[in-house]
């Protein structure tokens, strides 16, 4: 099974390869259709592989029931709909070197968004590794001034920020179902979304082959992105995911450098010890003390470790992992764990 550090930075590998890109796709495409095309092309390529599942009579993973959809209009409507729109507009009015700068919020805000609202816990070894990534983003996207080029532009961007702060927090309640339907939902309705209200305001799609190019690029660097980022947060909660998340610059800038034959400069270097710093406070993190396992009962895609101790019914479906509704035991005990979906206990400090 892939580790939550290693699927939270490959989300921010994606995710940091789509704004340059899309940045240049402004040019020919109004920024509320091109938000429309990445997310719609994101949905068609989940929609394929869900299909291409099917075919292969794969187990399903858990789908979307009643009780999710008040949590998947949500994020929905902030990370599919509101906070891709606020990017578009930034990138239009903001020079790159700023919007990269900005972005770092949306760490800072999904942190304080899991511990103020959600309760999430980490401790100051967490904290200090998130401060680390973003100052570390701030310094790579630092270009000795800022310029601003007005105040619409940034506030766009802090909106766009703020937007999937809020969805990064909302997803985790969800994520143990399947994460390419959760993305396929979401992709569509934000994309179809967006683009009613385009053509309301009278925008056009573009040429095909930009709308082509639109979606691949929604598909790959928002799809797959969303994909490893809520399996990222099955295992480590929104604020360290979101940590991760912000590496994102740095990661766009090596690609950069070793494939562009961008120079190295210092910045880069200072960031990249920030960051590496960060990266190490969070990989050798051992949050270990004893805790109590309410009794509940969910359904979610599992192997019977230590915390999936049940009987099954003839109607369960064999081998492993496998996906039933099962009930987990009071349980007290104690390991190195994460706040992930079954830690979600309070701390005494």
């Amino acid at each position: 099974m892939i580790s939550g550090p290693l699927l939270a930075s490959f989300a921010a590998l994606l995710f940091g390869l789509s704004s340059p890109i899309a940045k240049s796709l402004l040019g020919v495409v109004n920024p509320w259709v091109l938000a429309s095309l990445l997310y719609l092309g994101s949905g068609v390529g989940m929609g394929v592989i869900i299909s291409i599942q099917s075919l292969r009579k794969r187990q399903p993973i858990k789908s979307i029931n009643r009780r999710d959809v008040p949590w998947l209009i949500g994020l929905t409507l902030f990370g599919g709909v509101i906070g891709p729109v606020l990017l578009m507009y930034g990138l239009s009015r903001t020079p790159a070197s700023t919007a990269s700068l900005l972005l770092n919020l949306e760490g800072v805000l999904t942190a304080g968004l899991a511990w103020a609202i959600f309760r999430e816990h980490f401790d100051r070894r967490i904290v200090t590794g998130m401060v680390a990534i973003i100052i570390g983003g701030v310094v790579l996207s630092w270009t000795n001034r800022l310029s601003l080029g007005g105040f619409a532009g940034p506030l766009f961007v802090a909106g766009a920020c703020l937007s999937w702060a809020i969805d990064n927090n909302l997803t985790r309640k969800i994520s143990l179902n399947d994460p390419v339907q959760i993305t396929m939902i979401k992709s569509l309705v934000a994309g179809a979304t967006n683009l009613a209200l385009a053509f309301t305001i009278g925008e056009k799609l573009p040429a095909i082959g930009v709308a082509a190019r639109a979606g691949a690029l929604g598909f790959l660097c928002y799809g797959m992105s969303l994909i490893c980022f809520i399996l990222a947060l099955r295992n480590m909660g929104a604020a360290r995911t979101g940590a991760y998340f912000s590496t994102a610059p740095f990661i766009g800038a090596m690609i950069a450098i070793i494939f562009g034959h961008e120079p190295l400069t210092r910045n880069l270097v200072i960031a990249a010890a920030l960051m590496g710093a960060g990266f190490y406070l969070h990989l050798t993190e051992s949050h270990d003390h004893e805790h109590t396992h309410e009794e509940i009962e969910h359904e979610h895609s599992h192997n019977h470790d230590d915390h999936h101790q049940h009987t099954h019914s003839p109607d369960d479906p064999p081998g492993e992992p496998h996906t039933h509704k099962h009930r987990h035991a009071r349980l007290t005990h104690k390991h190195s764990h994460f706040p992930d979906m079954h830690h979600t206990h309070s701390h005494k400090n």
